[in-house]
């Protein structure tokens, strides 16, 4: 019986690594098909219109989370107020919209790459943040992991051969809006246990309203003139809106991998996502990088695990003082039922 229980559990944890696997091979896939897809869209298409792009997908998102939710109910709704939705809801759609836009924006005018080393500043630019808006204090250890990241931004940018100024604006205010979502989604989203297709579910359409208008004023004549130089419109237009799909199906797959890999796998499976990217959009578009520009990648990409696992041992550090105050709390109270002592 316990030979066979054994061997249950084996097959059991097997089965659950192999999930874990799948989730991260299939995470990985998306998120390279929607970057180079993008880059394609702006760099082998010729269709520069960012704004549009970012629209087309989050028309894709919003009708993709209401068939998962509503139609195929792979995961149930989360209620929310109506008040919430205008106070709460809106303003972190605004920032999800602008995270998105900058995104496209800086694939539209500097290398995947590049693009994506900057993004990996992230972390750094939302320490930076919480210390000076929201005051937070962090561990000595922690601003000393940054150091990398911030050392191979910087000599990743230096040593760029494709540099644009507006590119480079566009990525590096999206690290600063990505930090922003992130803080603020603790403070405007506290009381929701949202998941990633939730999330889509309630700000791709606020989104999608945002967005729009500009995207019309601003693209739209720019649209119709590429739209008429087309000799034929079916593969571009398939090939736009399959990004938009795409771009959703990322978002169902960042809910698949974190429901099925620790949090150290995530911080790692995300650092190597970025170099996964890099290297394949190298292979398509061939984009010239020097020695010391890919030096200054890596450097960044392991600041980045190297920020991750410094923040994961604080993290397990700290549980672990909490949990040691409370039992050290149990054994000074007083025992309930004890019987009193005799005078």
């Amino acid at each position: 019986m316990e030979g066979g229980k054994q061997g249950s559990g084996g097959r059991s944890g097997q089965s659950s690594v192999l999930r874990g696997i799948l989730s991260v091979l299939q995470w990985w896939g998306f998120n390279v098909l929607v970057i180079i897809m993008n880059k394609w869209i702006f760099q082998k298409l010729d269709f520069k219109f960012p704004l549009t792009v970012s629209t087309v997908h989050f028309i894709c998102s919003t009708i993709g989370a209401h068939i998962a939710i509503k139609v195929l109910q792979l995961k149930p709704l989360i209620e929310v107020n109506p008040a919430d939705r205008w106070s709460r809801i809106l303003p972190m759609s605004f920032i999800f919209c602008l995270n998105i836009v900058l995104g496209n924006v800086s694939l539209r005018y500097i290398p995947v790459s590049f693009m994506q080393t900057i993004k990996s500043f992230t972390p750094a630019t939302t320490v930076v943040l919480q210390w000076l808006v929201w005051g937070k204090t962090f561990d000595r250890r922690v601003w000393l992991s940054l150091l990398p990241v911030v050392g191979g931004i910087v000599l990743t940018s230096f040593t760029e051969l494709s540099f644009n100024l507006a590119g480079f604006l566009a990525a590096f205010l999206g690290c600063m809006v990505t930090s922003t979502k992130t803080i603020l989604a603790e403070s405007l989203l506290h009381g929701y246990n949202f998941d990633s297709i939730n999330t889509v579910y309630y700000m791709a359409p606020y989104a999608t309203m945002i967005l729009s208008i500009p995207a019309l004023l601003l693209e739209g004549a720019g649209v119709l003139k590429w739209a008429e130089v087309q000799t034929s419109l079916l593969l571009p237009v398939l090939i736009i809106v399959l990004s938009g799909v795409s771009a959703f199906c990322l978002n169902f797959s960042i809910f698949y991998v974190i429901h099925t890999t620790t949090a150290v796998t995530f911080n790692v499976a995300g650092n190597m996502k970025v170099a996964v990217a890099i290297v394949i959009s190298w292979l398509i578009f061939r984009n010239p990088i020097s020695v010391m520009n890919g030096i200054g990648c890596t450097v960044t990409l392991l600041g980045c695990c190297f920020y991750g696992y410094v923040r994961h041992k604080l993290s397990q550090q700290a549980i672990k003082q909490s949990s040691q105050e409370v039992e050290k709390m149990e054994l000074l109270s007083p025992k309930t039922g004890a019987k009193p002592e005799q005078v």
